[in-house]
């Protein structure tokens, strides 16, 4: 099937591991050019590097927690091109039992998981509606709609992604640009597989027997019964940002293996 985002530009935020990388890497098979993001400039060039083989990839190293650094990646866009698909997927979880999250960690959690997303979006999606095309993705997370009592900061930040989506996509009303977000599965990442290891390491158990017992526990309702794959969350993304995806607009698009487990 043809996508219909051939020489498209996407900003990918916080594409150089897991679900943003493999998101990016999908949309440069697509036809379209992607802006990777990410923290650290090694890393950086490490991804825009091994994603050109796929496409025309650029890289923008800028830390997101803050308006400096979305300003930074924002200017760096603008020399590039206008951008016509933006995905909103940086950000970073942690276990913490809720009387022991601080209200550093609450801000610290808000500002990298929701504002670098509403501040990437207030400034690009005006020109998304002037130019009547364009997408924008925000990932969010199962845990916007089951969260996880010892990842609350976590969860609360995923749960505004979507509501911000939805308010967003009211704003596009009559024009050729969605707003969606991505409820996606637990997924089995970079991030994921060197917490388990800290985890592991301390209980005596290994990783692989940590990876399994995740789903006879807080996973247990998984219909999959194993970690989702980054390629496999970033083929719904990719579709969302697809001309095929137009009639969707403003959805929560759950792509969680089944873990939710309610109709609606």
């Amino acid at each position: 099937m043809d996508l219909g985002i051939q020489n498209r530009l996407a900003l990918v935020s916080g594409s150089t591991y897991g679900i943003g990388r493999a998101t990016a890497e999908a949309l440069l098979r697509e036809g379209a050019r992607v802006i990777i993001n990410g923290r650290s400039e090694s890393a950086v060039k490490e991804a825009a590097a091994a994603l050109s083989q796929d496409g025309r990839a650029y890289g923008v190293a800028a830390d997101l927690s803050g308006p400096e650094g979305a300003g930074r990646l924002l200017a760096a866009t603008a020399e590039i091109g206008p951008v016509d698909i933006l995905v909103n997927n940086v950000g970073f979880f942690e276990v913490k039992k809720f009387a022991d999250i601080t209200d550093r960690d609450w801000l610290d959690m808000i500002e990298l998981n929701f504002m670098s997303g509403v501040r990437l979006t207030r400034a690009l999606l005006p020109g998304m509606l002037e130019r009547n095309w364009g997408r924008v993705v925000f990932i969010a997370s199962e845990q916007s709609a089951k969260p996880n009592p010892d990842m609350l900061h976590y969860a609360t930040t995923k749960t505004a992604q979507v509501s911000l989506a939805r308010g967003l996509a009211e704003l596009t009303r009559g024009t050729r640009v969605t707003v969606n977000s991505a409820l996606v599965a637990p997924t089995w990442s970079e991030g994921v597989e060197a917490f388990l290891g800290t985890i592991a390491s301390q209980t005596g158990k290994t990783v692989e027997e940590m990876r399994t017992a995740y789903f006879k526990t807080t996973g247990v309702a998984s219909l999959l019964q194993r970690w989702a794959m980054p390629q496999e969350i970033a083929a719904q993304i990719v579709f969302l940002c697809s001309e095929r995806a137009s009639a969707i607009n403003g959805a929560a698009q759950r792509v969680d293996g089944g873990i939710v487990r309610s109709l609606f």
